[in-house]
């Protein structure tokens, strides 16, 4: 599968050079990304190995199984407002669950295509979402 892609992106015109970049940036995406997400697992009340341990699965998940060439994924604090009060309560097992459970809708909402229905949430809609999380987050810390 990989080596398939692969095989296609060289076809197409991705060389030697735009590979050495690409692994560049992704070992600099990766020095960014883990004392990240040590730091958001620790916001979470979780022990930071967990967030190594899950930024280190995901990315590898996305960077095979990734449906775009320029997708960028990466840990994100917006899931602290979310996962810290299901760590409070339901500790790590329900911290998996919810991963799981979350995983499952996307994979729904994959095969029912549904991704094209974010051009129908307005700019400031977003916007807004963003300033509550960062106020949530501020407000809990």
């Amino acid at each position: 599968m990989v080596a398939g892609a692969l095989r296609a992106a060289f076809a197409e015109g991705y060389d030697r050079a735009a590979l050495q970049a690409d692994l560049l940036a992704g070992a600099v995406v990766a020095i960014v990304a883990l004392p990240l997400s040590m730091a958001l697992a620790i916001a979470v009340g979780v022990a930071p190995e967990h967030g190594l341990y899950t930024a280190i699965v995901a990315g590898l998940v996305v960077a095979l199984l990734g449906g775009s060439r320029y997708q960028v994924t990466g840990p994100t604090a917006a899931f602290v407002v979310v996962l810290a009060p299901i760590a409070n309560r339901h500790g790590v097992e329900g911290l998996l669950t919810a991963g799981l459970l979350a995983g499952l809708m996307l994979l729904a909402m994959g095969a029912f295509r549904l991704g094209r229905l974010i051009e129908f949430i307005p700019h400031p809609v977003t916007t807004g979402f963003t300033a509550g999380i960062a106020t949530v987050i501020f407000a809990l810390h």
